[in-house]
């Protein structure tokens, strides 16, 4: 019988295991042929491991190599041993969803981040690290902290107690023990240990090799390993005195494979004594560290850099304090700027303090003035990040500082500021000489204006917040003027032109209502009697303007200046100016090679040129001016007041925030849905006249795409209703002037609605909807005569001055303009005044015929061609260059011929 099955006394059992062969008896049936093993087979062990053995075993083994990897700093094998540690791990998720997350493996990623850690932060190290080595430590930094994010909280654990991590395991391999045979434990060879005390002495090695714990728990553990040590021996010689009683003790090996009572309650005890000891190691540790605190006010904190440097003390007692004290505790100051961890706050604060110092002390102004440069700076560097905006409070202390900076060098102007001057040479004591001072004031404000900028497009427009910053404009704005001041006496022409563009640039889109009203021949109010003649915004950007015309070298501030000059001549309605300085100008010949804010400055003068002629009645200019932005569909992202969603998926994100930095503050935009309104009203004039006198025309143009393309999109709609929206509004007044019924179209297009929406905005809103009810009757005209002049023999202008509310000089005028540009085939009688038609125009049939005739002649063309490439002629055709292939003797004509044969009968 087999070894494992046999229930004899101890003489079978010794002459079974003594004998060469083994006879096994399968489960499927006898046979009478034995099964011979070898010796070596005889004496190899059988060992039954659980599924959490042989998985923890084999996280383990990947754990003890990259750890002897971390010793000798083989960034590369981490690397591959975490990767292949990673699948271990997911081979046994079953396990650990069971079990829970193992500590030694929470362990391992916890020292392993700290381990790349201090690599990281080792400059001298990583320099001397090979490429290979380099490479990996980025790579498995990357990948541990994306891989312990799912990690964090047993982590957080571990690190507020890493000494509970061997008490779990016990626990563990206590649960784990009931389910595995004693063979399992108690008989391994010198040299083979059971998955659960390897697990227990490598949690042990692990806490002794403690360099990223704390030293105390070091020494503990060095005591913990030096008593598993001893218990390793003992469980040694037991193993030893076992084996050599197996043979007295089992009579087969399935009685030695169930393990007896006595043996787990003696490792159970051993544990418990273990356990107890460990406990007592900690309460002792415990007291001493409560008794070394009583001595004395000790503080436990976490390790690491410290983020808030010590602030530096600024004068020792009993110090004398001069200038070269000051200046050298102010540089020891800007040291620390720029630096990591450096509290910049308490920069700012610390500067502050130095300027009172030197106040008392009366150590000078040019000193004062040093500092202040200095503390601005600190103000704008408070935000290292460009895409963020000042705090409120830093705004309003850097409003102030910049204040007293210009205060002080009114009240002085002995001192002598430049960023040209070298700090060697700087005078900030000897008062004999002129005092010099390094730094740039214009840099300074230009930097506030850009701060400001930032500050009005990261505020909710449409919010208390944004007002109350608007108001800070007048602010900054007398800050701007106080310098040009300043400059007009000290400045070079470069700073004049400058500053000059920063005055501008706040004045150009703002409209002067007082000078509107004193051209319009208002009373003024008696408060600004008392104010006195200021200067108007017209006069200011002519003498601005054309200063930086004359002396400016840099073609972007001259570009900018003429834009905002234009612009501000549209905005006032001085069409004509505006027109003359943009041809002359020559700017959009090569606007395209300018940088992007400079191309949004020029969007939005060419679309306040085109809402100007708009509102002095020049229809075609208006639509010119604004085709190019409206046709585009993109008019919010070309005048940069906001990103179109469909922008956004093309753009990354860094892309994105230099767009949002490009965008105008909102209370410098553009009205977009006035813009549309302009623009669909201005094509409605000009397309409407054109479509119906080109009506069976098949090759006419479209003037306007947008504008069919709301015909075509209100032609769709199955149920006409009232119109709501403004775009529906400009759709039924077409379709109102297309009949020729200019009263319907006026009701469409000027209502209460769309006073509210469109017309209301404007500064003369009376004076366009007049312009606007004229034009109306005017095309209206047009459009009837185009239409209906096949249907006349002859019309009296009289009628048609009452049908659409003309005066007859008007109704005459437009009439004759038809006539002279060929648009109207009639002529007029004085005497009678009478419109007398021609009857030149095609009827309806004729218009078809000729339709019909021009498809076939293309389709005979197109035959001929075909014909050609056998034949090698054209079959009595030839070629007109302007009319296309035409029969020499009386064939068919191309389109035009019948009016042209019509025409040269009547004249």
């Amino acid at each position: 019988m087999s070894r494992f099955f046999t229930t004899g006394s101890d003489s079978e059992s010794e002459s079974s295991v003594s004998g060469d062969e083994l006879v096994t008896k399968p489960v499927g049936g006898n046979y009478s042929k034995p099964i011979l093993l070898s010796e070596d087979e005889e004496d190899t062990k059988r060992v039954v491991r659980s599924a959490k053995d042989k998985r923890f075993e084999e996280l383990t083994n990947l754990i003890k190599t990259i750890r002897n990897a971390m010793k000798i700093r083989d960034v590369t094998k981490c690397l591959e041993e975490f990767e292949l540690l990673g699948k271990a791990y997911a081979k046994a998720k079953s396990i650990v969803d069971k079990e829970g997350v193992p500590r030694f493996y929470v362990r391992i990623l916890a020292d392993l981040e700290d381990y790349l850690n201090e690599l990281w932060e080792d400059k001298e190290g990583k320099k001397k690290m090979n490429k290979n080595n380099a490479k990996a430590l980025s790579t498995l930094r990357q990948k541990i902290r994306k891989y312990n994010r799912d990690y964090e909280t047993h982590i957080a654990n571990y690190k507020q107690n890493p000494e509970q991590s061997d008490e779990d395991e016990e626990k563990k391999s206590r649960d784990s023990e009931g389910s595995t045979s004693s063979s399992s434990e108690e008989e391994e060879d010198e040299d083979g240990v059971s998955a659960a005390a390897f697990l227990k002495k490598k949690d042990a090695g692990g806490e002794s090799r403690s360099r990223y714990l704390k030293k105390m728990e070091a020494e503990d553990d060095e005591e913990e390993e030096s008593d598993e040590d001893e218990d390793w021996g003992s469980s040694d010689s037991d193993t030893d005195s076992e084996s050599d009683e197996d043979e007295g003790k089992y009579t087969s090996l399935a009685s030695k494979f169930l393990k007896k009572d006595e043996d787990k309650k003696g490792g159970e005890k051993k544990r418990e004594e273990k356990a107890k000891k460990k406990h007592d190691r900690k309460s002792r540790r415990y007291e001493e560290e409560e008794e070394d605190n009583e001595g004395g006010e000790w503080e436990k904190v976490k390790g690491g850099v410290p983020l808030v440097k010590e602030k530096p003390k600024m004068f020792a007692k009993g110090t004398e304090i001069n200038h070269a004290v000051v200046v050298k505790k102010l540089n020891e100051i800007l040291q620390a700027r720029g630096k990591k961890g450096t509290d910049r706050a308490a920069q700012i604060e610390l500067l502050q303090l130095l300027v009172s110092i030197a106040n008392e002390n009366n150590l000078g102004v040019a000193l004062e003035v040093k500092i202040k440069f200095n503390i601005i700076a600190s103000l704008y560097d408070y935000n290292p990040n460009l895409a963020t905006y000042m705090k409120p409070e830093m705004w309003q202390k850097c409003l102030g500082c910049i204040e007293e900076l210009l205060d002080i060098l009114f009240a002085h102007p002995e001192i002598f500021i430049g960023e040209n001057i070298v700090e060697e040479s700087e005078n900030l004591a000897n008062a004999e000489q002129p005092l010099r001072v390094r730094g740039c004031i214009l840099t300074l404000v230009e930097r506030m204006d850009e701060e400001f900028t930032k500050i009005m497009q990261n505020t909710d427009p449409h919010s208390q917040e944004y007002v109350d910053h608007l108001k800070d404009e007048g602010r900054v704005c007398g800050i701007i003027a106080r310098l040009q001041r300043y400059l007009q006496e000290k400045g070079t022409t470069e700073e004049l032109c400058r500053v000059y563009l920063r005055r501008v640039l706040h004045t150009y889109y703002k409209f002067d209502y007082r000078a509107h009203r004193r051209g319009a021949g208002e009373p003024r109010a008696g408060g600004e009697e008392e104010e006195g003649e200021e200067e108007d915004s017209a006069a200011l950007m002519e003498r601005l303007c054309k200063y930086i015309y004359a002396k400016d070298r840099t073609d972007r501030i001259r570009t900018c200046a003429i834009l905002c000059h234009i612009y501000h001549h549209a905005l006032h309605s001085r069409w004509y100016h505006a027109r003359d300085l943009m041809l002359m100008s020559h700017l959009q010949d090569n606007i395209q090679h300018a940088d992007p804010p400079v191309q949004i400055l020029y969007n939005r003068t060419m679309v306040q040129l085109g809402i100007c002629a708009f509102r002095e009645g020049l229809i075609k200019d208006a639509h010119n001016a604004l085709l190019d932005i409206q046709s585009s569909g993109r008019a919010k992202e070309l005048l940069g007041q906001g990103l179109l969603l469909r922008s956004l998926q093309e753009r990354n994100p860094e892309q994105e925030k230099v767009e949002k930095r490009r965008q105008v503050p909102f209370h410098m935009h553009v009205n977009l849905e006035l813009l549309e309104c302009v623009y669909l009203v201005a094509a409605m004039l000009l397309e409407i006249p054109y479509m119906a006198a080109h009506e069976f025309d098949a090759r006419r143009r479209m003037i306007s795409k947008q504008f069919h393309h709301q015909l075509r999109v209100g032609e769709r709609q199955p149920l006409l209703g009232p119109p709501e929206s403004m775009r529906e509004h400009v759709v039924a007044a077409s379709k109102a002037m297309k009949m020729g019924d200019w009263r319907t179209c006026h009701r469409f297009v000027v209502n209460e609605k769309m006073n509210g929406k469109v017309w209301d905005l404007f500064p003369e809103a009376d004076k366009v909807r007049a312009m606007l009810v004229r034009k109306i009757q005017e095309e209206s005209l047009r459009t009837y005569l185009f239409t209906y002049s096949s249907v006349y023999d002859s019309i009296s202008m009289e009628i048609l001055a009452d049908m659409f509310e003309l005066d007859l000089p008007t109704v005459h005028s437009i009439i004759s303009k038809m006539i002279i540009n060929e648009e109207l085939m009639a002529s007029l009688d004085q005497p009678t005044q009478t419109v007398m038609m021609h009857r030149t125009e095609p009827t309806a049939q004729q218009n078809l015929a000729l339709q019909l005739a021009e498809k076939l002649g293309n389709l005979v063309e197109n035959n001929e061609r075909v014909f050609d490439h056998k034949q090698g002629s054209y079959g009595g055709y030839f070629r007109d260059q302007k009319d296309g292939y035409r029969k020499g003797d009386g064939g068919y004509l191309r389109r035009g011929g019948y009016r042209q044969q019509e025409r040269g009968s009547n004249y």
